[in-house]
C-alpha cells in the first residue's frame, strides 16, 4: 500500500480539529505542563520554512508531556496590533483590521497543515477589544500603584495619598521624578486638588513625562531602540531623529534589582541571562555635585569611580542635556547647535556602538571642582546620553579609555593621580593593587579605601552620596501610531484621569486617515468622535467637548510589547468577561513551564513581561513573580540564496565560473528558478524580472551556473521556501522530521531543499515496515530479542533526546531503529506498536494513521509513553572469535551462559573446526568465556 501522505495528513487534521483532541482544561487530576511560543506577528508575506522551527520543537515536547501523562496547554493567538498593518493602510487605504484578520487567515491555515497540537479554544489576538480591554486594566492598575524601596514593592496609590496626608512625604522611599520636593502633612493636606495629582504622577508606575526619544518623521511616530538599524527605521529605512516629547512612561526602573537578583531563580541559558544582567547594568559608586561657575546652576554625575575624582580635567555632557543651551558662551553658541543638530539624527544605539568616532564641542563654561575649587572646562560630546544616568560625566582621562582619547583629540589636560603607572600611551584602568597619588587626603590609599573615603567626604560636604545605578530606564510607553491598543485616559485641566473598568474597552475609534494630523498630533487627532463623556460613561463627537462634563481623550496608542507582556496569563481564562484571569487558573496553571522563541527579544519582550508580571504579583493578581521557568531560544534557519553576475554597465550576464576578474554586480535570483545543480533557468528569469528581458546570458555549455551564499532567510533576499510547498510535495511530517534534522534547536543552519528527500525516504521505509505489499502486515507473535532491544535502544536514546531538547540526534535514532527492523524483518506488534507512539511528536500524521491500522479506537496523542526496560539490552549472545594457533579463522555466536565445556564442545562439533583441524587432534583448546577461544594444533 502508498503511504499517500496528503490523503492521511487531511485525515488526522480534520479528525483533531473536530475532536478538539489538543483542548486542555483547567482542572485535572494530571500533573500539569504550559507550552508557549513566542507571540508570531502575522505579516502579509505569510510563513517560511524557517518561522516553524520553534513551533516545532515545542509541538515535539508538548506531545511528549501528553504521552507521559500531563494535562498539557499548548495555545497559540496572534499579537496583531503594530506598525506593519499600519504603514500598509497608509499606503492603499484599507483598514489595518482588514489586512490582520487576512494575514491572520493565511498564518492560520499554514499551521494547521504541519499538524500542531495547539488548543485553538484558547486564542487570543491583540487587536480584540475583549483582550486589550485587559490590557487597558493593567495600564490602569500601574498608574493607581507606587513602588515602594522599602518594602521592595508595588502598592497602591491609595496608600501614599494616606502617608502624605498623615506625615508628608520625608519619611517616604520611593521609586519617583527626581525634582521631587519635600513637603508635611499640612503642605500636602493644604494643596489644591489639581496640585496633588501633579505631585502623585511623579511617584506613579506609569506617568507623563517630557522624555527623549527617538522620532522617526516619515511614519510620524516614535520607535522604541530595538525598531532602528543603522541610524534610520527597521520598517521603511527612514531617517530617525532624537526629539522630546511628553510620552507615557513605565517605571520599569524601580524592578531594577529584582529583576536582576530573580534571574537566578530561572532556567535560561546564561548568554541570556548575560544579556539582561547587562541591560539591567548594575553599577555602584557615587552621586557628585558639580556647581557651574560665575551662575547658580550645578549639576550631577554618576561615578563608579569617586576615587578618581582628583584626575578630573573636563567634563562631558549629553549634546541634549537641558543645562547645555543655558551655560553655553556667546561665542560657541553656533558650534554647539551645530552639533547639536547633528546628533539629532543619530541613534541612542549608534552612539553607544561608535567607540572609534571622537567628537564633541566645547561649550565656554566651567565646572567648579568638589575639592580643588580649580575651574574645569564643560565639553558636549555625543557619546554621552542624556537618558543614561544623569547625562553628565566627569571625565578622567588617565583612567578612562575614552576619556583618554578624548583628551588626546582636543589636546586636553591628563593629569596621572596613579602611583606608578604609565600613562604615556593609554589610560591606566585597572582598580586592584592601584594606589591613589596626586589627590590631597586620597593619596596613599588603594582603590577600595579611597573610594569608601572620598564618598565619606562628600556626604560630609554635601556634595555627594554614595549610590547604586542602573543602566536600565524607564520605558517610554506611547506611541504617536494609530493601530495599537488606545489608553484610557481622558484629561482634565491637562491632568490625566482613568476610565473605570465597567466601561472598557475603550475602543479603538475609525478615522478617515491613518498619518498625524496637518498640525502634528498622532493619528487619532483625525478622530471626530474621540471625546469622554463623564456623565453617560460613552465616548462622543469631539465638537461637545466643554472642559466641564466632556473632555478629550489621549491621542497616542500603546506600543507593541503592551498585549505581549501578559498574554501567557490570558491563555489560562481567554473567555474571562469579568477578570482578566481567575484566581482558580492562574493557581492551576501558575506560568510557563517552556518557553520557546527568539533571542532578539532578551532585551525587550522578555524583560517587559517579567517586570509586568512582578507589579501583577505585588498588587495581588498573580501568584507567580516569574513568567517563564525554562526559556530556550531557537536558532534561524537560513536561505541559500542564489546570484546572478552582471557585468558593470551592461546588461550581460556572466556564469559564477567566468566572472575573471570583470567587474559585476551580483543580483540575487529567486531560488525557484535555480534547480539542485546551480543551473538557472534563464528564461523564467527573464519573465520574472522583466528588465532583464532583453539581457544576455554567457554559458557554459550551455548551462548559466549561480553563485551561492547563506544568508538570513527573507522575501527581499529572494531564498525564502514555503511550508506549503513542501508539504503538498513531501508531507508536513516529512518537514517537521527534516526541520529537526538539521541540526541543534539553538543553532543557526542553513535550509537546503535537496536533502529532504531521505528524511522522506525514510518515512516511506517506516511505512513499508507495517506493509507487506498492498497488505496492513503486523503479527501478534512475539518479537525476536534482535528486535525487542532495538525498540528498547530507541526508547533510551529517544527519550533522553527529548528531554535534553536534542531533537535532531532523535531523528537519526529513528532512522537506525527502522533499518534495522527492516533487516530483522520484524513485524510484530510488540515492537511496532510502542514504535508507532514513540514516533507521534515527531511525525504525529503517519503515526495516528499506523496507530490506528493497528486496531486502536482512541487517539495516539493520549497513548502511554513506551517504557525502556534495560533488560533487553543486556547481551545474551556472544560472537566468539575462533583462532587456531593464534589466527583468528572465524567467529561463532554461542549463548553467554555456556560453560567452558560446553562452549569447547560446540566449537569442535562446528564443520569449519573440522576443516581446520583436517583430521588431527589439537593439542589444547583455550576458551575464556565471553572473550575468545585459541584451539593449538
Amino acid at each position: 500500500m502508498r503511504y499517500d501522505f496528503n490523503k492521511i495528513e487531511e485525515k488526522w487534521q480534520k479528525y483533531w480539529a473536530e475532536n478538539q483532541t489538543f483542548q486542555a482544561s483547567n482542572s485535572s487530576d494530571k500533573p500539569k505542563y504550559y507550552v508557549l511560543d513566542m507571540f508570531p506577528y502575522p505579516s502579509g508575506a505569510g510563513l517560511h520554512v524557517g518561522h516553524p522551527l520553534g513551533y516545532i520543537a515545542s509541538d515535539i515536547y508538548a506531545r511528549f508531556k501528553r504521552h507521559k501523562g500531563f494535562n498539557v496547554l499548548h495555545p497559540q493567538g496572534y499579537d496583531s496590533f503594530g506598525l506593519p498593518a499600519e504603514q500598509y493602510a497608509i499606503q492603499t487605504g484599507q483598514h489595518p483590521a482588514l489586512t490582520t484578520e487576512k494575514n491572520i487567515n493565511r498564518y492560520r491555515e499554514q499551521l494547521d497543515k504541519i499538524g500542531f497540537s495547539f488548543d485553538w479554544s484558547r486564542e487570543v489576538r491583540t487587536s480584540n477589544p475583549e483582550y486589550y480591554k485587559w490590557t487597558q486594566w493593567i495600564f490602569i492598575q500601574l498608574f493607581e500603584s507606587w513602588y515602594d524601596q522599602e518594602a521592595e514593592k508595588s502598592r497602591p496609590i491609595s496608600e501614599l495619598i494616606e502617608l502624605f496626608a498623615a506625615e508628608g512625604n520625608s519619611r517616604v522611599n520611593a521609586a519617583c521624578d527626581d525634582d521631587i520636593e519635600e513637603f508635611s502633612a499640612s503642605d500636602w493636606n493644604g494643596f489644591s486638588e489639581e496640585e496633588k495629582q501633579r505631585i502623585l504622577l511623579k511617584y506613579r508606575l506609569t506617568y507623563l513625562a517630557e522624555t527623549e526619544v527617538n522620532w522617526c518623521p516619515q511614519l510620524g511616530t516614535v520607535l522604541a531602540n530595538d525598531e532602528i538599524v543603522n541610524g534610520v527605521s527597521e520598517r521603511g529605512g527612514y531617517p530617525v531623529i532624537r526629539k522630546k516629547m511628553t510620552q507615557w512612561s513605565m517605571r520599569i526602573s524601580a524592578f531594577a534589582e529584582r529583576l536582576l537578583q530573580d534571574l537566578n531563580k530561572i532556567d535560561w541559558t546564561e548568554s541570556l541571562k548575560e544579556s539582561q544582567r547587562n541591560w539591567i547594568g548594575k553599577s555602584v559608586g557615587a552621586q557628585v555635585e558639580f556647581k557651574i561657575m560665575n551662575t547658580e546652576e550645578k549639576f550631577e554625575v554618576f561615578t563608579t569611580r569617586p576615587d578618581t575624582i582628583f584626575g578630573v580635567t573636563f567634563m562631558t555632557l549629553a549634546p541634549e542635556h537641558d543645562l547645555v543651551k543655558k551655560i553655553t558662551s556667546e561665542e560657541q553658541k553656533a558650534e554647539v547647535e551645530a552639533y547639536i543638530e547633528a546628533t539629532a539624527k543619530r541613534s541612542e544605539r549608534d552612539r553607544m556602538a561608535d567607540v572609534k568616532t571622537i567628537s564633541g564641542v566645547f561649550t565656554g563654561a566651567y565646572a567648579e571642582h568638589p575639592f580643588t575649587k580649580e575651574p574645569v572646562p564643560i565639553w558636549i560630546g555625543d557619546y554621552v546620553l542624556a537618558g543614561y544616568g544623569t547625562g553628565a560625566v566627569m571625565a578622567v582621562p588617565c583612567g578612562d579609555q575614552r576619556d583618554y582619547d578624548f583628551a588626546k583629540h582636543f589636546d586636553l589636560p591628563i593629569h596621572n593621580i596613579f602611583k606608578n603607572a604609565d600613562i604615556s600611551e593609554e589610560a591606566h584602568a585597572g582598580k586592584e593593587g592601584t594606589v591613589i597619588a596626586n589627590s590631597d587626603f586620597l593619596s596613599g590609599l588603594e582603590y577600595k579605601e579611597a573610594l569608601n573615603k572620598v564618598i565619606l567626604e562628600l556626604e560630609k560636604t554635601g556634595q555627594g552620596y554614595g549610590k547604586t545605578n542602573y543602566r536600565l530606564r524607564d520605558a517610554v510607553f506611547s506611541r504617536q501610531r494609530y493601530w495599537g491598543e488606545p489608553f484610557p485616559v481622558y484629561y482634565v485641566n491637562g491632568m490625566p484621569q482613568m476610565i473605570e473598568l465597567e466601561h472598557l474597552p475603550l475602543r479603538l475609534p475609525e478615522v478617515e486617515k491613518y498619518l498625524p494630523t496637518e498640525t502634528g498630533e498622532p493619528p487619532l487627532g483625525n478622530a471626530t468622535d474621540w471625546a469622554w463623556d463623564t456623565e453617560n460613561h460613552e465616548v462622543v463627537s469631539n465638537d461637545k467637548i466643554d472642559h466641564q462634563t466632556i473632555f478629550p481623550l489621549e491621542l497616542n496608542t500603546m506600543p507593541g510589547w503592551a498585549g505581549s507582556s501578559w498574554y501567557l496569563f490570558r491563555y489560562m481564562d481567554p473567555h474571562n468577561d469579568g477578570e482578566f484571569v481567575s484566581e482558580e487558573a492562574q493557581k492551576y496553571w501558575e506560568n510557563v513551564d517552556l518557553y520557546i522563541g527568539g533571542s532578539e527579544h532578551a532585551t525587550g519582550h522578555l524583560l517587559y513581561s517579567r517586570f509586568w508580571t512582578k507589579f501583577l504579583h505585588d498588587r495581588g493578581y498573580l501568584t507567580v513573580e516569574e513568567p517563564f521557568k525554562k526559556l530556550i531560544n531557537q536558532g534561524m534557519i537560513l536561505g541559500t540564496s542564489a546570484f546572478v553576475y552582471r557585468l558593470e554597465g551592461e546588461n550581460v550576464f556572466v556564469s559564477k565560473n567566468q566572472i575573471n576578474g570583470n567587474s559585476v554586480q551580483p543580483i540575487h535570483a529567486d531560488v525557484s528558478l535555480v534547480n539542485s545543480s546551480d543551473e538557472l533557468d534563464i528564461e523564467g528569469f527573464k519573465n520574472w524580472r522583466p528588465e532583464f528581458q532583453d539581457a544576455k546570458f554567457l554559458t557554459e555549455d550551455g548551462k548559466y551556473v549561480v553563485g551561492r551564499e547563506v544568508e538570513k532567510m527573507s522575501k527581499s533576499k529572494y531564498n525564502v521556501v514555503n511550508p506549503d510547498d513542501i508539504c503538498e510535495d513531501y508531507g508536513a511530517d516529512t518537514l517537521r522530521m527534516y526541520e529537526m534534522f538539521l541540526g541543534p534547536l539553538e543553532q543557526a543552519k542553513p535550509w537546503n531543499t535537496a536533502g529532504i528527500t531521505g528524511v522522506h525516504n525514510f518515512l516511506k521505509k517506516l511505512w513499508k515496515l507495517y506493509h507487506n505489499g498492498d497488505e496492513f502486515s503486523v503479527s501478534d507473535e512475539k518479537a525476536s530479542a534482535d528486535s525487542l532491544k532495538t525498540l528498547h535502544k530507541t526508547i533510551k536514546k529517544v527519550t533522553e533526546d527529548i528531554e535534553n531538547f536534542s531533537f535532531n540526534t532523535s531523528v537519526s535514532t529513528f532512522m537506525i531503529c527502522v533499518n534495522e527492523l527492516t533487516a530483522q524483518k520484524c513485524s510484530s506488534r510488540e515492537v511496532l506498536e510502542p514504535l508507532a507512539i514513540l514516533i507521534a511528536p515527531y511525525a504525529p500524521h503517519i503515526a495516528e494513521e499506523l496507530y490506528s491500522k493497528l486496531g486502536n479506537t482512541e487517539s495516539v496523542v493520549f497513548a502511554e509513553y513506551p517504557v525502556f526496560d534495560e533488560k533487553f539490552l543486556v547481551e545474551s549472545k556472544k560472537n566468539y572469535p575462533v583462532s587456531f594457533n593464534g589466527k583468528m579463522r572465524f567467529t561463532m555466536e554461542l549463548p553467554l551462559d555456556m560453560s567452558k565445556d560446553e562452549i569447547e564442545k560446540a566449537i569442535l562439533d562446528d564443520e569449519r573446526t573440522k576443516n581446520q583441524l583436517e583430521g588431527s587432534t589439537p593439542k589444547k583448546v583455550i576458551v575464556v568465556p565471553g572473550k575468545i577461544v585459541n584451539i593449538v594444533v
